[in-house]
């Protein structure tokens, strides 16, 4: 559980920070400065909180890493490759699923604003 959360929280956090930056980006030069000001504001925010959560992610790994030793001396040998099996590719699973729901929603706004443009 505690895996799923903290990977959510990464690809979250790196999520709001790519748009950030891409907002930072296509800022024009005559852009009020409020605006610039804002936006680099969020993103040293956010580059705060995604440095955070990748500590969490190291803490959350050593943890794994002694539950492991521990499911180790109760499993048989296949039932242990089976488990780490699931732990690795849960967080893959994660981020692919992440990933998917992204390109989802900007499908979704391609379309509206095809359909407004229209």
């Amino acid at each position: 559980g505690d895996l799923d959360k903290v990977v959510n929280l990464l690809l979250s956090l790196s999520g709001r920070l790519a748009r950030v930056e891409t907002a930072l980006g296509s800022l024009g030069p005559h852009a009020p400065a409020e605006d610039k000001l804002a936006l680099r504001e969020k993103q040293r925010l956010l580059m705060a909180q995604l440095e955070d959560a990748k500590e969490l992610k190291e803490h959350v790994g050593r943890r794994e890493e002694v539950v492991g030793a521990m499911v180790a001396r109760y499993l048989p040998a296949e039932h242990l490759q089976d488990y780490q099996h699931f732990v690795k590719m849960k967080s893959a699973l994660i981020a692919e699923q992440r990933e998917l729901e992204e390109k989802i929603k900007l499908g979704q706004e391609q379309l509206r604003c095809l359909r407004e443009s229209l």
